[in-house]
């Protein structure tokens, strides 16, 4: 800006002698000048005229007098402000060396310690900030110097805070933000009151890129990344480099929390939980510190995601008749040569639309989908099911952290555009490091040709051939079409559902009916256009289970599964014994036989009995039908003695897919199943092990761990980490769960406490956490303090307890009567505990 130059070095003459430009950002443009007065090198920050104009001079000098009185040796500090026409500045010394923004897009990740050190520097800055009640509001890598010594200063103190004390819907209205999205906490974005702990939030942020090279959260424009920030789980760190501890992955944790009074209390907390050793202490701050990476407790019979029962299917004939529509070549100077084992570990990632015809996005899932179809099944390939490569839909995530997230080889990336009136697919394969191992195109064809969708199958399985230096097959479909106006419409129904979902989780009923209409629409010309084709039947039935087990109102829920019942028998009429018509038969059956819409025993009993069926014939027809093992694992609960087949099915449901919309329900499934049936080392461990690393902060991890505590011979009884793990999981529940998760996980407390030979001490717990019917209909409580009162001897008490459980479980007393478990072991003889498991 010649102009602003020109006026500063006029109105400043014979103080400073303003030279040139050094920078500029949104807020502001940063000049070199000289100090004639006192002989020295500055830098003068001058706001841009329309964030000026906003913020008014006597605001600006306010705030900046208020931020000239820090005095830390990592703040840089201001020599003086002043208004130069219509233009606010302040001058400040210049510092030789750079922003840390050059030093991360130079390197991309830095080292641990060299991160750590800058970290604690601005932190300390902040903390003396924070003392004098100045909030910086705007930290992120550009406000960070590095001298050339390596030491960090933290600049503009007092900007933020002016502009928003400003008139900020006019500023907005000028297209300039008041702090940036990439760091900014959740309460900032939306404009609540903030404090340290917003500049606590934008540090962990900071921090967490300067380690992996990209921020936690980015996204298409400001709206997307601050809903990011408000909604998403922080991703790991270790994941991106496992070079990082765990006491740096739990400051990032704690400092990104969403909820400001789960953050670190302030910048001295979070320098010491960089610094804290893993142990007692770490823990015992675990206490105090709720997360976000918090998955929310499920409803018992988790639904099977959408995309597992409308799979576009791809005849294998077909595809391969069609080697000659596609040119692929290896990357230059490379010839084709064998890949490692680690190659054969394959994710297809959602393909991008580059047409700019945003009404093709439906085409570039379903391309993407027959590809992951194609190749999933062959023996000699392990492909990531669509649900893993579904959370990197869009994602800007680096190519590495992806592939080690989903732990694969190769990655098969790809992206439509228009080539006149016609549509064409690139495809790149390349491995972890983002090597690329070959590329092609595919087409030109016309967006509705069904060539397009089946040539990328077949050339991405002939390129893998090449580079894995064997033969491959792709897989026999079992339901295809080969009516290019019905698959478009199913997909376009599949991009209908996903809105649909997203406006019912929002609770917009008016666009969920509109869009679910849509849907009934598109998949009813479907069924008419190929009268063989059990898909459109199979998604109309998955749409009506989503509605029945989210609706609360008990008319709405019959009429959902009635309907849903009717799309699976004509999907099965049309394709006998389809593994997703016998799968969603069942999962609906089983669903009216639960849920309380059956009231007679009798037909209940025989509900459960008919969704075995279906769901058991299902894995026959295709044993990798990871949703129907995932329902059976369920149902296998409810049937006594069927311990085994419940960890069975839930084995053969995550081995089929690692990465269901529900793993972490059935990973727990299969925790407390191993626990209750003493397989501690054998199964329940390694599967808490996995929750802990896979779920952290969620209530399953911290209770899996608190229970491993509880068993016959544990090895570490520590009483401080049993309230840890306690607290935490807590408040990693929802927040109406709480109360009764409170008593429950006391009793587990109470059970270690004995463990720990404080036995008075676990009956002190044990009594004032026994709770009452309105906080803890179940009575779950109550089972846990029988427990607990076995452990003590206290026969009596056990009984009691346990009486007070099966009150309010009746159908639980029949497996009790079987098998008290080992629970109740050191009691179970005694004529008074025997009187209650025998009803009298």
């Amino acid at each position: 800006m010649a102009e602003i130059l020109e006026t500063l070095q006029l109105r400043l003459e014979g103080k400073y002698r303003v030279e040139r430009e050094l920078g500029r950002g949104g807020m502001a443009t940063v000049y070199y000048a000289h100090d004639l007065v006192h002989d020295r090198e500055v830098a003068i920050k001058v706001l841009n005229p329309e964030l000026s104009a906003t913020i008014g001079a006597e605001r600006f000098n306010r705030e900046i007098t208020l931020a000239s009185r820090l005095n830390h040796p990592h703040i840089l500090g201001f020599y003086e402000s002043g208004q130069a026409d219509n233009l606010l500045y302040y001058v400040m010394p210049f510092v030789r060396g750079e922003a840390l923004r050059d030093k991360i897009d130079r390197e991309g990740q830095l080292g641990v310690a060299d991160a750590v050190r800058i970290i604690k520097e601005v932190a300390s800055a902040l903390g003396h900030a924070h003392e004098q009640n100045v909030v910086h509001r705007d930290v992120k890598p550009e406000n960070i110097l590095l001298l050339e010594n390596g030491h960090a200063l933290v600049a503009d103190f007092g900007i933020a805070r002016a502009a928003t004390e400003g008139d900020a819907q006019k500023l907005t209205q000028t297209g300039m933000a008041i702090g940036t999205p990439v760091y900014m906490s959740p309460e900032q974005s939306t404009g609540e009151k903030v404090g340290p702990a917003a500049d606590i939030y934008s540090l962990g942020c900071v921090l967490y890129e300067m380690l992996s090279g990209e921020p936690p959260f980015t996204g298409k424009n400001a709206m997307a990344i601050m809903a990011r920030h408000a909604m998403e789980t922080v991703p790991a760190i270790r994941i991106v480099r496992s070079s990082v501890s765990e006491e740096i992955e739990e400051a990032i944790f704690a400092a990104l929390e969403k909820s400001p009074v789960d953050r670190p209390k302030t910048c001295d907390e979070f320098i010491e939980i960089l610094g804290t050793p893993m142990g007692e202490t770490t823990m015992r701050r675990a206490s105090r510190m709720t997360t976000t990476r918090r998955i929310p407790t499920p409803i018992p019979l988790p639904p099977t995601p959408w995309y597992k029962k409308t799979g576009v299917m791809v005849g294998a004939v077909a595809v391969l008749a069609l080697g000659g529509a596609a040119a692929w070549k290896f990357s230059a100077g490379s010839a084709p040569t064998q890949l490692g084992a680690e190659a054969r570990s394959i994710a297809v990632l959602y393909f991008d639309n580059d047409t700019k015809d945003a009404s093709l996005g439906f085409l570039a899932d379903g391309i993407t989908e027959a590809v992951i179809s194609s190749l999933s099944g062959i023996e000699k390939l392990d492909v990531v099911s669509r649900s893993g490569s579904e959370q990197f839909r869009g994602s800007t995530a680096p190519t590495d952290s992806i592939a080690t997230t989903l732990d694969v080889g190769v990655l098969v990336k790809g992206n439509l555009e228009k080539d006149g009136d016609k549509i064409r697919v690139n495809v790149r394969l390349i491995d972890r490091s983002n090597a690329e191992l070959g590329r092609g195109k595919v087409g030109p064809f016309v967006a509705t040709s069904l060539s397009l969708r089946d040539s990328v199958a077949a050339q991405v399985a002939e390129l893998i051939r090449d580079r894995l230096g064997t033969e491959i097959k792709l897989r026999e479909q079992r339901d295809a079409t080969r009516n290019e106006a019905a698959w478009l419409a199913v997909q376009r129904a599949e991009a209908g559902r996903k809105r649909f979902e997203a406006a019912f989780g929002s609770g917009d009923v008016a666009k969920a009916a509109e869009e679910q209409r849509a849907i009934d629409s598109l998949l009813i010309d479907a069924a008419r256009l190929d009268p063989r084709w059990a898909t459109p039947l199979n998604l109309r039935a998955t749409v009506a289970y989503y509605v029945a087990r989210r609706n609360t109102d008990f008319d709405v829920k019959r009429q959902a599964v009635d309907s849903g019942l009717v799309w699976a028998n004509e999907s099965l009429t049309r394709s006998v014994d389809n593994p997703d018509g016998l799968e969603m038969r069942g999962n609906l059956t089983y669903f009216r036989a639960i849920s309380g819409l059956e009231t007679d025993g009798s037909k209940i009993t025989a509900g459960i009995d008919a969704a075995r069926q279906d769901l058991e014939k299902a894995t026959q027809v295709n044993p990798s039908q990871a949703g129907a093992w995932s329902t059976l694992s369920h149902l296998y609960t409810r049937i006594p003695g069927a311990s085994t087949e419940v960890i069975n099915a839930a084995d053969k449901a995550l081995s089929a897919d690692a990465f269901l919309a529900n793993a972490a329900v059935v990973y727990d499934r299969v925790f407390t199943t191993a626990y209750d049936q003493e397989a501690f080392d054998l199964k329940a461990a390694p599967y808490c092990e996995k929750m802990a690393k896979r779920f952290k902060g969620t209530l399953n991890a911290y209770r899996c761990q608190l229970m491993m505590m509880t068993i016959p011979k544990p090895k570490n009884p520590d009483v401080a980490r049993a309230w840890a793990l306690a607290d935490s999981a807590v408040t990693a529940a929802p927040q109406v769960q709480q109360p009764v998760q409170r008593l429950v996980m006391n009793m587990y407390v109470a059970a270690v406490l004995v463990k720990a030979g404080l036995k008075d001490s676990a009956k002190a717990v044990a009594d004032r956490s026994r709770g009452d019917g309105q906080t803890d209909p179940k009575r779950e409580t109550m089972l846990r303090g029988g427990y607990v009162y076995a452990l003590l001897g206290d026969t009596t008490a056990a009984a009691a307890a346990l009486k007070e459980y099966l009150a309010a479980n009746e159908d639980r007393r029949d497996s009790f009567r079987a098998d008290a478990g080992w629970w109740f072991r050191p009691v179970q003889n005694s004529p008074k505990f025997r009187a209650i498991i025998g009803g009298s």
